[in-house]
């Protein structure tokens, strides 16, 4: 059968664009946030908005959890009920950033009810959610991931089977995030380093742009950096948290990851200094204040 009425939980800056997104390709879809101003939103953009949780997941044949985190996941699906409710053969589709181990444990209890799961992480951010061009890694039995393609090709135009076992979805997404968090906290260094021998940083980030030093976060957060006070795309604290996951999946793993444990430690003095709010390219400030300015 196919998909065709979604829930959609967790309608947040990117979440609600995606929703919007599956309603101009033509879904029926019933979308849950705890702020009244965002269920709104949706009604704005054609959804239906759902006072509970339990009236989102009603016989949906797909729930898509666009939450903070996993123990928001498991709440949804456990603690208020949604997965009891579901179409009896729905799609439970798991799109947060969350640690490949807690993944495993909800997916199992997931099909547990006779539903389906898939592990489907994202990268993009904001910018890629409201252009729909996410790029998603989706674990899941090939019959599984085929039926939810659709949905999944509405919200982003790199979709990757990157296995069938929950679990190897969240470990791409952390990689991905080792990657983003090291470059951030690279490219911070570099800037740093420039502001304190007191060269002009537009230019040596102009410079370093278009050299064989530049990568997307340094073209992309360096700007960022030369403002004091720029607009958040992606906080600090998002850093923190992925940073952890990345650790996490390390330490579960055997494998060691220095780098990305330094680069938690500059997020982390960020946040505790009272940053954890402020977008993530004013890691920068940690720099600052370890060379006292």
């Amino acid at each position: 059968m196919a998909v065709s009425r979604l829930a959609f939980v967790g309608l947040g800056a990117m979440g609600l664009p995606m929703a919007g997104h599956l309603v101009a390709a033509g879904f029926s879809v019933r979308g849950y946030d705890v702020r009244a101003e965002s269920r709104a939103a949706l009604v704005a953009l054609g959804g239906a908005p759902a006072e509970t949780l339990a009236q989102a997941a009603d016989g949906a044949d797909a729930l898509l959890l666009m939450v903070v985190n996993a123990a928001q996941a498991e709440d949804v699906l456990f603690a208020h009920g949604a997965l009891d409710i579901l179409a009896p053969d729905a799609i439970v589709v798991l799109m947060a950033t969350c640690p490949p181990g807690a993944v495993e444990a909800i997916a199992e209890r997931v099909r547990a009810t006779g539903r389906r799961f898939v592990d489907a992480p994202v990268s993009g951010g904001v910018v890629g959610a409201k252009a729909a061009k996410l790029t998603i890694m989706a674990a899941a039995p090939a019959a599984t991931l085929a039926a939810i393609r659709p949905v999944l090709d509405a919200l982003g135009d790199r979709i990757f089977h990157v296995g069938e076992r929950p679990g190897q979805g969240a470990t791409v997404k952390a990689v991905n995030q080792l990657l983003c968090g090291v470059h951030i906290a690279a490219a911070a260094e570099a800037m740093a380093l420039a502001g304190r021998v007191g060269v002009d940083c537009a230019v040596v980030l102009e410079i370093l742009s278009g050299s064989s030093a530049a990568s997307w976060m340094l073209r992309d957060r360096g700007p960022r950096m030369l403002e004091a006070e720029p607009e958040v795309t992606s906080a600090v604290d998002i850093f923190v948290k992925d940073l952890g996951i990345v650790l996490e999946a390390g330490r579960s793993a055997g494998a060691a990851l220095p780098l990305a444990a330094l680069a938690h430690q500059l997020f982390v003095s960020t946040s505790g200094r009272g940053d954890g709010a402020a977008d993530d390219s004013q890691v920068v400030r940690a720099y600052r204040a370890l060379n006292g300015e």
